[in-house]
């Protein structure tokens, strides 16, 4: 009899839906301590790449239901949020040289006591690996309207050291250097002609 009625109790625990666990971080040093508070009211939403083409930013949205402090606080002071085993970074805080990345959110993920982020390129050094060959031939505002509509769906990926707050861009050559010990994944690598964040992504994790 009691095994039935341990047996009914764990099935009903079972039945129960799962809270996402959903922690804040409030600056680098708590991210990188992993000491945050924990809420349960956040909702994570995809921009649209019109959203993100004239307001800029990441691509992510994250807001407190029916909780408009929390909601600012997100926007505009938070550093990053942690859903489970999704991480984001506010853009916000994210900075690439003089650079800077807009609003919203983008994906992270730790690797290596790093942290590497998805986001838009900016820049020389990065935008150039994906704007559009036409967009190079082209000055003044017709020019940087078709680089600008161009980028919204590309992605690179940057290094955030946890320990400087500095982020750097993650081609082809800063991938070579973190694949130093994998000779099989450099040559492969070799053999790629973009350095998108599909392509980067790809490699980066075959460093879990």
């Amino acid at each position: 009899m009691k095994r039935w009625w341990l047996l009914g109790i764990w099935a009903l625990l079972a039945a129960l839906p799962c809270v996402a666990q959903q922690v804040l971080y409030s600056n680098l040093r708590e991210l990188v301590s992993n000491v945050g508070d924990t809420v349960t009211t956040l909702r994570v939403d995809k921009r649209t790449k019109n959203q993100i083409l004239l307001m800029g930013g990441g691509d992510y949205r994250i807001e407190a239901k029916d909780n408009p402090g929390l909601c600012k606080y997100l926007k505009s002071r938070c550093y990053a949020v942690r859903i489970d085993t999704s991480l984001y970074v506010n853009c916000k805080k994210m900075r690439y040289k003089r650079y800077r990345f807009g609003g919203w959110y983008a994906p992270a993920m730790w690797l290596n006591k790093k942290i590497y982020f998805c986001a838009q390129p900016v820049g020389q050094a990065a935008a150039s690996t994906t704007a559009p060959a036409d967009a190079t031939k082209l000055g003044g505002e017709v020019g940087d309207a078709i680089a600008a509509s161009g980028l919204i769906n590309a992605r690179v990926f940057y290094e955030l050291d946890p320990e400087t707050g500095k982020s750097v861009f993650v081609g082809k050559d800063k991938m070579m250097e973190l694949l130093k010990n994998q000779p099989a994944l450099q040559s492969a690598l070799s053999q790629e002609t973009s350095e998108s964040a599909k392509v980067i992504g790809k490699y980066l994790r075959q460093l879990k």
